[in-house]
Order: C-alpha cells, then structure tokens, then sequence
C-alpha cells in the first residue's frame, strides 16, 4: 500500500486538496496498478512561519 506524505504551506482550499489527492490516486493506481483504496495520502499544512528557504523564514519575505 502506498502512503504519500505532503508538506506544503498552509492556505490551499479543501477543493485543492481534494483535487490534488484525487490525481496523485489515480496516477498510482495506473502506474502501480493498485486499488484506489490502498493509496493512503497524509497532507501536513505548515505555517509560512515554520518554512524557511535560503536562510530565511517565509513568513519574512516580502
């Protein structure tokens, strides 16, 4: 079964995430031939505050 961890900002809508979840499933169910069922997808929202790049917070960038 396989299990996909997301990290991405906070501030997608639910109709985005449904949407993403929805393709990374069907593109594993075709290329892994699985069931829909077995795809299990763990999304973790993370505060801009939390994130940083290149040595500095997102929170920060302007």
């Amino acid at each position: 079964m396989p299990t996909y961890h997301i990290e991405m900002m906070e501030g997608r809508t639910i109709e985005q995430k449904k949407q993403l979840v929805e393709a990374i499933t069907r593109v594993t169910t075709e290329i892994l031939g699985t069931a829909p069922e077995s795809v299990d997808i763990l999304i973790t929202d993370v505060k801009r505050e939390n994130w940083a790049t290149g040595g500095k917070l997102w929170s920060e960038r302007s």
